[in-house]
Parts: structure tokens; C-alpha cells; sequence
């Protein structure tokens, strides 16, 4: 007898295929895929992951050729596991993806029927190793705003039991980290105004130190103050702004270092992003980000 139990040509045509023990349907078993390899599976035994940290998962259309190829494989656990820790779950489908759900909706969106998948249960050893890792993922990403951020982080902190801990496992500064729970202080309204790129990041910063009462009457007042008759840069940063002397030299510092990056872009092209970034703030510079993706794709 052949090795494998195949005796002939034509045993082999039976043995491979569709008749694939392996790969085949005809045995009815499903075998799961060993962590850390890549396999297709149909759309329908995968599910997103219900306590995903993005609000919204944005505009797809960047993600609409997925439909004709899968550049990076979704990552994603077995039902089993996910279910270990949380049991009050009920699942339907055959793996949960953990980091990927933009894909996986684009794919439902944009009629694929299969994705690439990596199982990687190691992930759901306990709640504080998922999350850390679905965080880490999303984290400077375009579509997550830094408001999902705060909320995810401060998640994070209730399973790891301090700010601390949450900070080394992200690898993030101490800092950081205080500086994004810090936006889940302000009020709802300057929360959005946040999520729109209204409200720059350092000055919600500012604001949440604010009794919560006082905070939007601040805001409204410091924003009718600088706002001038014109609207054009130039004349934001000088002195019909109305903003105060140290504002004006403020905003004037900041474009000038972005119009030095830009003379300088051919040599030193992080400087401009850099000096957008500040210029922005990080709302700001992430909505540029994805508009320019669109524009060069």
C-alpha cells in the first residue's frame, strides 16, 4: 500500500479536491486552523467583536478592494475562547475577530465571501491581554477618534487596576495616558466638538480642568473672542484675530514652522507632518490623513 493509503491515480483524484480530507467538504469536519496560520474561511463563521472600542467604523470606501484581494489577514479567536471570558455572550459564529473588523464589515459590505484569518487564542488569555491588544491596534489610526481612545484606555485601566499598568502594556507614556482619561471629563457637547477636530486636544485638555458647569461657557466665550471678520490665515494670526498678543504669536510661530517644513519637505519630510500635527492637533491631523489617503490611492 502506497504511503497515506492511496494505492492508485485514480485513488489520488478521489483523495484530493472537493474528496480532501483536508480541505475538502465531503467529510463534513471542519479543522480548525493551528495558531499563527493563515487560513480562508467563509464570511459566515466569523463575527465581529461585540465590545470592539470604535463608535463607528467609518467610511469603508478606502477598503473597497477587498473585494478583489486581502493584503493582511484579520486576526481573530475561537468561540471558545472568547466565551471563557465572557461568558454572558452568546456568539453564532465559528471565530470572533479581535483586531480587523474594518475588514471584515467592508467585506460584508462590498460582497466577499471569505477572509483570510490568523487564530491566535493566546490573545484571550484574560481580558486585559485582548484589550490591550485591540487597543494597540486601533490607537493612531485613521476613523478612531481620540475620544474612543479615552474610553478604551480608561477600560484598560478598570482591568489592569491603575493607570500605571495600563501604561506599560500599551508601551505608552505615563502622561499619555492621564492625558487621554482626561477627555472623558469634559462635557458631551465639547466631547463631539472633540471627535469633529473643533476643539483642539490641548485645549480640551485645558477645559477638562474646568468645573463640568463652567466648561461650555468657556469654550463659546474663547472661541467668539477669536473669531475675527476674516477668515484667512494670515489675518487669524495677526491683529485682527482678536485674540490676545501671546495667541497671535502663538498661531504666527506655528505656521511659519509649517511653511519652513513645507521649503524643506524634498529633505526632511517628517518635519512637515510634524508641524501639521502641531498645528492641527491630533484630531486635526488624523482627518488630513485620511482625506490625503483618498486623494493618492
Amino acid at each position: 500500500m502506497a504511503r497515506g493509503g492511496v494505492k492508485t491515480f485514480e485513488g489520488l483524484v478521489q483523495a484530493v479536491g472537493d474528496n480532501s480530507s483536508v480541505d475538502g467538504t465531503s467529510h463534513g469536519s471542519v479543522v480548525v486552523p493551528r495558531a499563527g496560520l493563515s487560513r480562508t474561511v467563509p464570511l459566515k463563521d466569523l463575527v465581529g467583536n461585540p465590545f470592539n472600542p470604535r463608535d463607528s467604523l467609518g467610511d469603508l470606501d478606502d477598503l473597497a478592494s477587498i473585494v478583489e484581494f486581502q493584503l493582511q489577514p484579520v486576526v481573530a479567536v475561537t468561540r471558545s475562547a472568547f466565551q471563557a471570558l465572557h461568558p454572558d455572550v452568546r456568539i453564532a459564529g465559528r471565530w470572533v475577530v479581535v483586531l480587523g473588523n474594518r475588514r471584515l464589515a467592508a467585506a460584508h459590505k462590498f460582497g466577499r465571501t471569505d477572509l483570510d484569518i490568523v487564530v491566535k487564542d493566546e490573545l484571550a488569555k484574560d481580558r486585559a491581554t485582548l484589550l490591550t491588544a485591540i487597543i494597540a491596534e486601533n490607537v493612531d489610526r485613521a476613523g478612531f477618534d481620540v475620544i474612543e481612545e479615552a474610553k478604551a484606555v480608561e477600560n484598560l485601566v478598570a482591568e489592569y487596576g491603575s493607570a500605571d499598568a495600563a501604561a506599560d502594556h500599551l508601551r505608552k507614556s505615563k502622561t499619555w495616558i492621564s492625558h487621554r482619561r482626561a477627555l472623558l471629563k469634559l462635557a458631551p457637547e465639547l466631547q463631539e466638538a472633540t471627535r469633529r477636530g473643533e476643539l483642539a486636544i490641548r485645549e480640551a485638555r485645558s477645559l477638562a480642568r474646568v468645573p463640568l458647569e463652567q466648561q461650555v461657557t468657556r469654550w463659546t466665550a474663547a472661541a467668539r473672542k477669536n473669531d475675527g471678520p476674516a477668515a484667512d490665515p494670515a489675518q487669524d494670526a495677526g491683529e485682527g484675530s482678536g485674540a490676545s498678543p501671546a495667541e497671535r504669536e502663538h498661531s504666527a510661530a506655528t505656521l511659519r514652522a509649517v511653511t519652513r517644513a513645507i521649503r524643506k519637505f524634498d529633505t526632511e519630510p517628517y518635519a512637515l507632518a510634524i508641524a501639521l500635527r502641531d498645528q492641527l492637533g491630533d484630531t486635526g491631523a488624523k482627518m488630513l490623513a485620511s482625506h490625503l489617503r483618498k486623494l493618492v490611492k
